[in-house]
């Protein structure tokens, strides 16, 4: 990390505490209650010295994010978000049987190829496969993983469905949607197991297995919509039909009014299907009709 972005992450801290200090803990603790505040005090200084040491260690970094357009503190670098990812789908390859098409495989490719040429983290290299189960879902991993399931790629009309399918994951890879999840929910220690090379102990093979529930787990609405946003702007720029989400998620629409809702199916892991679409048009400038307003 420069000097730049540890005088920076400083400066953060040190307002941190000029504002605890200055309120007196009167937002957690009565002002007589003088255990509480040696508490907190305890728990701010544990952090900001765990925090100061691993940026003074290298493990912290600051990056640009490109997709919100700000810098944001990742627990460690893309090279080992690339390693994660690589643990996580040698992992999946051995769960699941992937379908091997030739010509599904050639066109899934061509397509993922495309968007990958023109979005927002060509430092990675993407890989695309198709999931022989009736589910209909897609998921990324971090690194530039994407999977479709043959449920999904079966409804899919045109290529610029696909491409959109394909690019919404690629936008949850660009934004590092999956690094966030896992740097919130497990912490320092474990994304360092995670990031280490090959190992099939049960401990590693147990914390690749917590992490893939965490990925699978919903996005929230603000990924969702930053993930279509992406998309939208990449099928665009690769050439394809930037209204193909509308039409995606109006057909994954009229299936959840329909299906019954399974653990792991496309609106568990992307909820908020008839908002998404109303921000997507939002997006291009189109005009919403009453049903944009009353499907929440």
């Amino acid at each position: 990390m420069n000097e730049r972005g540890k005088s920076s992450f400083y400066c953060w801290w040190r307002n941190v505490f000029c504002y605890f200090f200055r309120k007196r803990y009167t937002i957690f603790v009565r002002e007589k209650d003088t255990v509480g505040k040696y508490f907190f005090t305890g728990i701010i200084l544990f952090f900001s010295i765990g925090m100061g040491s691993l940026f003074l260690s290298g493990c912290v970094t600051t990056e640009y994010d490109v997709a919100t357009h700000r810098k944001d503190i990742f627990i460690y670098s893309t090279e080992k978000e690339i390693i994660l990812g690589e643990n996580l789908a040698r992992h999946i390859n051995k769960q699941v049987k992937l379908y091997n098409d030739p010509s599904s495989r050639k066109r899934i490719n061509q397509i993922g190829e495309k968007i990958a040429e023109v979005c927002d983290r060509k430092e990675l290299n993407y890989y695309f496969y198709i999931i022989n189960k009736d589910e209909k879902n897609a998921f990324s991993l971090p690194g530039g993983y994407v999977y479709i399931y043959k449920g999904l790629w079966d409804i899919l009309d045109s290529d610029d469905e696909l491409a959109f399918v394909l690019a919404h994951e690629i936008g949850h890879i660009v934004a590092r949607h999956h690094i966030k999840k896992l740097q919130a929910a497990l912490g320092y220690n474990f994304l360092m197991l995670a990031t280490t090379q090959v190992d099939t102990s049960p401990r590693f093979l147990e914390g690749l297995s917590f992490a893939l529930r965490q990925i699978m787990s919903a996005y929230s609405r603000e990924d969702e919509f930053l993930a279509d946003e992406l998309a939208t702007k990449y099928i665009k720029l690769a050439g394809f039909e930037e209204k193909a989400g509308i039409k995606v998620l109006n057909k994954l629409y009229s299936l959840q009014k329909k299906e019954p809702l399974k653990p792991f199916s496309y609106f568990k892991t992307h909820p908020f299907t008839a908002q998404r679409i109303r921000h997507i048009k939002e997006v291009l400038k189109i005009t919403l009709d009453i049903s944009d307003y009353i499907n929440f």
